[in-house]
C-alpha cells in the first residue's frame, strides 16, 4: 500500500474542478433530458411529422392540448370518426395508454 502525500502545488484545485465539472456535465445532461416517451407514442412519429415545415396533411402532435389529442385518439377508437389507419391503431390503446401518449406529446415542445 502507498502511503499518502498530499497532491503538488495546484494539482488538488485542478481535480476538484474536474470532478465539479464532470458532476455539472452530468447533472445538465440528467435535466435536459426529456421523459421517455411511453409505450407506443413511438409510432406516431411514422406519420405525424416533428416539424411545421414537411408538407403533409397529417397534423403534427408535439405541443398539443394532452386533452384534444385523448379525446380524437377515443373518437378514432370508438369510430367517431372518418375511418383512416388512425381508426385501427387506436383500438390498440387502453385508455390509460392514450391518456400517458397525449400527456406526453403535450408536454413536448411545439416545432417551430
Amino acid at each position: 500500500m502507498r502511503p499518502f502525500s498530499p497532491p503538488a502545488q495546484g494539482e488538488g484545485k485542478t481535480r476538484c474542478c474536474l470532478a465539479l465539472l464532470a458532476a455539472f456535465a452530468w447533472t445538465g445532461a440528467a435535466v435536459a433530458a426529456p421523459p421517455e416517451a411511453p409505450a407506443g407514442a413511438a409510432a406516431c412519429s411514422g406519420c405525424h411529422p416533428a416539424g411545421k415545415g414537411v408538407d403533409t396533411p397529417v397534423t403534427p402532435l408535439a405541443g398539443r392540448a394532452p386533452a384534444d389529442i385523448a379525446a380524437a385518439l377515443r373518437d378514432f377508437k370508438a369510430g367517431g370518426r372518418a375511418p383512416t389507419v388512425m381508426g385501427r391503431i387506436a383500438k390498440g390503446f387502453t385508455d390509460p395508454e392514450i391518456d400517458a401518449i397525449a400527456a406526453w406529446f403535450g408536454a413536448q415542445k411545439a416545432p417551430p
